[in-house]
């Protein structure tokens, strides 16, 4: 017989629902103290005795507030339907303290900056003030949350152990300190210190607090308005891909409104930024953190909030591509860029003939004349050696060539009759499918013999374009083939370069698209800071005159 569940069962498996272990009890507690305005936020946490406690300066609850605030589906933030459109906090539901009260011991004690006392308020589990009793507190609200679980034992025999759920926690915190980096965080294991935070302006300043061995000087942030600057904006935070990345893809993460999110169509787009940039199997350092009219947004799909409803999705992902590409060149500020306008690319062409090198360069209508590098010398004949306004550079002339050529190569791929054809041996049948599959004809001319009459452009007029025929042949995809032919296709370290050459390739390398490195994702240019070279001939020394120094 079908019945209806006890009232009291129905409010226990939704509180559990809401409340799954220690971390969800800090990420509701710290959410709250957020929407309070809050700067500084201390939480201090004994697993082995399920207890959290969670102190802020925020604004702070008056009484009649306190006694209302572990009801069930009590909230300042939403108050009808049309609210449900405009959220503009991070809680809303009014679930979280109501849940906490049926699972553990809740104690509240809160003072409003205009009040000179507090209140101390103790809860039964149907959200009703039991105890209530003046304090004497700064201004903010200290929420306890004792003997979690208690009610709920096979809820506390089933959750990972306490290290694990401490790893959670952290994760929780630092989430939430990366969306909001003005806040400073100070969190303790019972009355040992394990996490500290200080106030920073951006997220550029936080990251480097919360990864290990990420450095403020290998990031670059961007911040891009769309349409009303107060209403909608885009900010990115990356590590330059020569400098910072990682073996996992642990640090892609997207933000909307103050909340780490679960999008992956925006993650996705994070990571094909940053393709052709990076060497094989590493994985970008990104925070993307957009801030969206609530109308724009959907938080009715998770209870714990971490997946929404994205409207004009294909928008977003075509801005963020933008804005990525922007951050990632060697001057994003010096080439303003409207979010809202296509990419205009510099029109660069480059011809081989034989085994010289020569560049031609087109300067299209309106394009600013390159002067950031001037070339000085040849290293080695491998390295060129420049002067950077904040000091020199040396550039790796063969992967800066290699950069220019795949980012012409992928703008124009094209492929050229070969009259006569080049005449193939004893390739595969793998073979002869991949070199059609990169639209190359292919035809049979004989036993095991093959004729290839069609060649990508700048290996038509190569002495070795039948070796890179047959490297072509052994697989890979397009893009694959693009790299290939562009490394092939480079100047090959050990060639002298004049003067003019060299500038030439200068030029031509800073306006490409992602010049920080080669396609394989090696690093093309190493920077000496002219603050460096101050610090190693110590110009800093006050010797003396006589001896010529200052």
């Amino acid at each position: 017989m079908i019945e209806p569940l006890p009232i009291d069962v129905v409010h226990l498996m939704a509180a559990g629902e809401v409340i799954d272990s220690l971390s969800a009890v800090v990420r509701e507690l710290v959410e709250n103290a957020l929407d309070a305005g809050a700067t500084r936020i201390v939480i201090s946490l004994w697993a082995d005795q399920w207890r959290v406690r969670v102190s802020d300066n925020g604004a702070g609850m008056t009484l009649e507030n306190l006694r209302q605030a572990a009801r069930p589906h009590t909230t300042s933030k939403i108050r009808d339907r049309a609210d449900l459109q405009n959220i503009r906090s991070l809680g809303f539901r009014g679930e979280a303290l109501y849940s906490l009260a049926q699972l553990s011991q809740l104690e509240i004690l809160s003072r409003p900056s205009s009040e000179m006392q507090g209140w101390r308020v103790a809860y039964d589990a149907q959200g009703e003030a039991a105890e209530i009793e003046t304090v004497a507190i700064a201004p903010g609200t200290i929420i306890t949350v004792d003997q979690l679980f208690e009610t709920w034992a096979t809820r506390r025999d089933a959750l990972p152990s306490a290290a694990q759920q401490l790893k959670a926690v952290q994760t929780v915190i630092y989430r939430l300190a990366l969306c909001h980096p003005q806040v400073t965080w100070q969190v303790q294991q019972g009355e040992r210190d394990w996490i500290s935070l200080w106030a920073s302006r951006t997220a550029k300043q936080r990251l480097p607090q919360l990864v290990r061995g990420v450095q403020e000087a290998e990031l670059h942030e961007i911040s891009i308005a769309s349409g009303n600057a107060v209403e909608s904006s885009l900010y990115l935070l990356l590590g330059l891909p020569d400098r910072c990345h990682r073996r996992r893809p642990d640090w892609v993460n997207v933000a909307i409104n103050g909340r780490l999110v679960h999008l992956p169509e925006l993650e996705q787009t994070l990571l094909a930024g940053f393709r052709q940039t990076l060497p094989r199997d590493r994985y970008p350092v990104c925070f993307l953190h957009l801030h969206l009219l609530p109308q724009q947004i959907d938080w009715n799909r998770h209870p714990a909030k971490t997946e929404v409803y994205l409207h004009n999705l294909d928008y977003w992902q075509q801005h963020v591509s933008q804005a990525i590409e922007q951050a990632l060149r060697l001057n994003p500020a010096s080439i303003p860029e409207p979010l809202s306008s296509r990419r205009v690319g510099t029109v660069i062409k480059a011809a081989e003939s034989g085994a010289d090198y020569r560049v031609h360069r087109t300067i299209a209508p309106g394009e600013p004349l390159p002067s950031v590098l001037r070339a000085i010398a040849q290293v080695h004949n491998r390295y060129i050696l420049a002067e950077h306004p904040s000091g020199m550079w040396l550039v790796e002339q063969h992967i800066a060539h290699e950069r220019v050529l795949y980012e012409q190569i992928c703008d124009r791929w094209q492929l050229l009759p070969l009259e006569p054809a080049i005449i193939l041996n004893h390739l595969s049948q793998a073979q002869v499918e991949q070199l059609q599959h990169l639209g190359l004809v292919v035809e049979l001319f004989g036993d095991q013999i093959w004729a290839v009459r069609s060649i990508p452009a700048l290996l038509a007029q190569r002495e070795d374009r039948v070796d890179a025929l047959l490297e072509l042949s052994l697989g890979g995809d397009l893009q694959t083939a693009q790299v290939a032919t562009a490394c092939r296709s480079a100047i090959r370290n050990g060639t002298p370069l004049t003067l003019t050459e060299m500038q030439t390739l200068l030029d031509q390398w800073q306006q490409t698209r992602n010049p920080r490195t080669c396609p394989h994702g090696r690093p093309i240019y190493l920077a000496l800071e002219e603050s460096a070279l101050a610090r190693f001939f110590r110009r800093h020394w006050v010797i003396g005159k006589s001896h010529g120094l200052e």
